[in-house]
């Protein structure tokens, strides 16, 4: 029976629920991750974080680590091609005392995997194995990887990488279901969740498997764990605009009503992510930050265009308010 629960990932930690927020570079900063704890995130990830950039000091990658207000439990991301580095940018992770340390193996940007990193990483599994290791000798954190089926199809070697990720230590693993070649298109096959989900126990591990990929809304979440037998659900696009989605999951869950949101409800999310915006960094970026949720918090809603429009050009919050008016007359259930 599918249910919000608690997740164990060692003897000394276990995650209050099966709800996870994903990395999303570009997204999950300080403000948006601190928007989706108050949504019901039981679980959430810093964007991916260089390895190299750490271990240059640079001001902006270190930047990426701090936690969110109410983020008690939360993952650094990491990525990388090769483990040089990384015992250098560990001894600063250490210092922000991380529940998990995540390893990224599943991201197709050609500027990410041409180093290695990323979702290149599932050319050779042994290297996630040799990098795992290193984390849980140096810094003792549990350790995750979050990966995909593999590079393309003709080489889907996420059974054999998730066996060696396990093999180097780690507590938990998360799998897209999609190669790096489908990127984000067409839809994500669920079918290899439950695979991976069947040969883990065939091999008489419990670790815990997320599944990733296709989750727009709570519905989704509730259709992959009954499908598949996965432990939990990680958002990514179905966060952006509804931060709120893991407390609708939760009540779907629950065999509750699924709470919705009216027009006014909407917009209210919108200006109080673009308020924590201007707080974390200053108003003229967190107008322009703003620009990519847009979509996101309004989809669904008439006479959007102009609101759109104007947030492209907007540099003040008072523009985006002005631009907003005209949509919360609207109290229609959407």
């Amino acid at each position: 029976m599918i249910s919000h629960h608690p997740i164990p990932i060692t003897d000394a930690l276990t995650l209050k629920g099966n709800l996870f927020l994903a990395p999303l570079a570009g997204y999950t900063d300080v403000p948006f991750r601190q928007l989706c704890i108050e949504g019901g995130a039981d679980f959430t990830y810093t964007e991916m974080v260089s390895v190299e950039g750490l271990a240059r000091e640079g001001e902006k990658t270190i930047a990426l680590l701090p936690r969110a207000k109410d983020e008690k439990e939360y993952a650094i991301q990491l990525f990388l091609g090769e483990p040089a580095s990384l015992r250098a940018a560990l001894a600063i992770v250490k210092e922000y005392r991380p529940t998990m340390i995540d390893i990224n193996a599943g991201c197709p940007v050609p500027k990410v995997t041409k180093t290695g990193a990323g979702s290149a990483l599932m050319k050779n599994p042994p290297l996630i194995k040799e990098i795992i290791r290193i984390i849980k000798e140096e810094t003792g954190i549990p350790t995750s990887a979050k990966f995909r089926i593999g590079w393309d199809q003709e080489s889907r070697t996420y059974l054999e990488f998730a066996d060696a990720a396990i093999d180097g230590g780690a507590d938990l693993l998360t799998l897209h279901a999609r190669t790096r070649a489908q990127g984000y298109a067409p839809r994500a096959d669920w079918e290899y969740l439950t695979t991976l989900k069947t040969h883990l126990a065939q091999k008489g591990s419990s670790i815990p498997l997320i599944g990733s990929g296709d989750l727009f809304e709570a519905e989704d979440a509730i259709r992959m764990l009954r499908q598949t037998g996965v432990d939990g659900v990680m958002f990514a696009r179905g966060a952006v605009g509804n931060p709120v989605i893991f407390n609708q999951t939760k009540a779907l869950l629950e065999e509750k009503e699924k709470p919705l949101l009216t027009a006014t409800d909407k917009v209210n999310l919108l200006l109080t992510h673009l308020h924590a915006l201007a707080g974390h960094y200053d108003e003229p970026t967190a107008c322009t930050l703003m620009r990519k949720f847009v979509g996101g918090y309004l989809k669904g809603m008439p006479h959007v265009a102009k609101v759109k429009q104007a947030a492209v050009q907007a540099l003040t919050i008072r523009s985006y308010e002005d631009a907003l008016r005209h949509l919360v007359s609207s109290e229609d259930r959407i």
